[in-house]
């Protein structure tokens, strides 16, 4: 490898030294420290946004189905009781490890057969932003494709039993916690706009209160069909008759054709490894193996890393970052579309190559951005591992909370805003502040570029170690690294390694963005002085991970989310 520099006891100014312990760079008011919802079973163990759904796997798992029948039943009952992401109206990816074997299954949202270049873009060629509320927003949904594809190919149990505790949530209802209520409540007016979305989640005007016994019996009829029919019962039938009709309604583009069309498809998953220990992690169409395969591999070549919250280390990771980033919005996309160049982006010597344009003390400019194509909040995450150590993790989406916001009158499902996370106006910015090029630009069924980086990562002898994923747009990527590095590069616990404080950077805007609070003053001071923009704003992701311990499994959820682990 190449090391043109080894950073170990070193100081730049910063509070505290590089010889301190791994939280030592933590502000000590940080006020997450210490409140991860922690969940610890002998056998197996489920994590998920929401405890009602990571029951539902639990209770799957006990009865006698394995790690896929315990995740598409996580995944049906999202779509039920965490409405703001769980979906059978958008898409994701799902991570699978079983018998010893990894795959990954890609049922990413595609773009229907209408969709054109320059559908967002104003006569000034500016985004609007029609591609993130409303009808002409919906990519076609992948989620019961794909969920329906992994459980044939590996679950035990019947596609009806793994469906009917989804099913009695939504006939039966739940009760709404605090937080499902203030989700709702936060996006009330986008909901209100359309009649469908009025109906099933402001009753009386606002958002069911806490305690309140939510039921929505048309999301119940919909689920019974799919779990009757199969596929078919979601893209052909009357659910699709209904999906068409609310496209027609409100201006969409997903005809009957675009329904019947769509596949799941298997994908190779990225492998790659580091410090000994062996990381698998989703492909294109989404970004985010390969992006998280750049940062590790190029942060390889520090050795050890700067302690954690040091400003020595928040700069080589942004760095590090920046130069992954940048190649994600150059050369990723659907590989249907665009030709990847895989092996040199998953490569040492090419990290190595990018390693070596780091410089330890300066800030380096994001370069001019090209988006030419070349050669070559809200989301949500889940982990399961059954008795037999058969791991799997998933993230699903519809892009923003509660996707375009539009329900299927008379089917109870949100459908996505997915048409958003492609380069709708290559160049410019999108929700989420992404840049990106040409590679994912828009065309008729095409599948946009996703940040979703549904992980497994195995030890130095090849045991199940650790399964993470988070929800976040372009920090999922960032936020998957650093779980991993806290545990493995800082000896935190995964507790610690999923409360503390977080940084991220993606090339554009150029500028280090820092969860508030967390970082110390001296850091900050010392980056600015380094050349970095500062963006400190509040707490992102919803980590939902689970790490193998001495006599089981350690389920491990996000303080900043509402969810929550169970097992047996």
């Amino acid at each position: 490898m190449i090391r043109p520099f080894i950073i170990a006891c070193l100081s730049i100014g910063v509070l505290g030294s590089a010889c301190a312990g791994p939280d030592s760079g933590i502000d000590p008011e940080w006020p997450l420290a210490g409140e991860s919802i922690v969940t610890d079973a002998p056998s197996a163990m489920v994590v998920s946004g929401s405890v009602l759904a990571s029951e539902v796997g639990r209770d799957i798992l006990l009865q006698g189905g394995n790690a896929v029948d315990a995740a598409v039943a996580v995944g049906f009952a999202l779509a039920v009781v965490h409405p703001a992401a769980g979906n059978i109206g958008g898409g994701g990816f799902m991570v699978i490890r079983m018998d010893d074997r990894v795959s990954a299954i890609d049922y990413r949202e595609m773009a229907p057969a209408a969709a054109t270049h320059d559908m967002y873009v104003d006569l000034d060629g500016d985004p609007t932003n029609l591609s993130w509320t409303g009808h002409l927003a919906v990519g076609v949904p992948g989620s019961v494709a794909g969920m329906l594809e992994a459980h044939s190919r590996f679950g035990r149990l019947s596609r009806q039993e793994v469906m009917a505790a989804a099913i009695a949530l939504a006939r039966d209802g739940f009760v709404v916690d605090e937080h499902r209520q203030r989700s709702i409540d936060n996006h009330r007016a986008r909901l209100y706009i359309f009649p469908a979305s009025r109906e099933a989640f402001l009753p009386d005007g606002h958002a069911p209160v806490e305690g309140a016994v939510w039921r929505q019996p048309d999301l119940a009829r919909t689920l019974q069909t799919i779990s009757d029919r199969g596929a078919d019962g979601f893209y052909s039938g009357w659910v699709a008759d209904r999906l068409v009709a609310e496209m027609e309604r409100g201006g969409g583009i997903i005809t009957h054709e675009d329904l019947a069309a769509y596949q799941a498809e298997w994908r190779e998953p990225v492998e790659f490894e580091y410090r000994g220990y062996t990381v698998y992690s989703m492909a294109p169409a989404s970004s985010g193996g390969i992006t998280l395969a750049l940062i590790m591999n190029i942060l390889e070549n520090a050795d050890p890393l700067p302690p954690f919250g040091s400003a020595e280390l928040v700069h080589l990771e942004a760095e590090a970052m920046r130069r992954g980033f940048t190649d994600r919005n150059v050369y990723l996309g659907d590989p249907e579309f665009v030709p990847i160049p895989r092996e040199m982006l998953l490569s040492q010597e090419y990290a190595d190559s990018l390693w070596s344009t780091i410089d330890p003390r300066r800030a380096t400019p994001t370069p001019v951005f090209d988006p030419s194509l070349r050669d070559g909040n809200s989301t949500t995450h889940y982990s399961v591992v059954d008795a037999d150590g058969n791991a799997v993790s998933v993230t699903t989406t519809l892009n923003n909370s509660y996707g375009s916001h539009v329900t299927v009158a008379g089917a109870g499902f949100l459908l996505n805003d997915e048409m958003d996370d492609f380069a709708t106006a290559p160049g410019k910015p999108n929700a989420f502040g992404l840049v990106q090029g040409e590679a994912n630009a828009i065309i008729s069924h095409k599948r946009m570029l996703s940040s979703m980086t549904p992980s497994i990562v195995l030890d130095p002898k090849g045991e199940l170690f650790l399964v993470v994923g988070t929800p976040g747009g372009g920090r999922i990527i960032t936020m998957v690294y650093q779980v991993i590095s806290n545990v493995i590069d800082h000896g935190m616990s995964l507790a610690d390694a999923v409360a503390a404080p977080r940084m991220h950077h993606q090339a554009f805007p150029d500028a280090i963005r820092l969860e508030q609070g967390g970082f110390l003053e001296g850091t900050l001071r010392a980056l600015e002085r380094m050349g970095h923009s500062l963006d400190s704003r509040g707490t992102s992701g919803d980590i939902e991970a689970i790490i193998r311990l001495s006599d089981g499994w350690r389920g491990v959820s996000d303080p900043r989310g509402g969810g929550g682990g169970a097992g047996y």
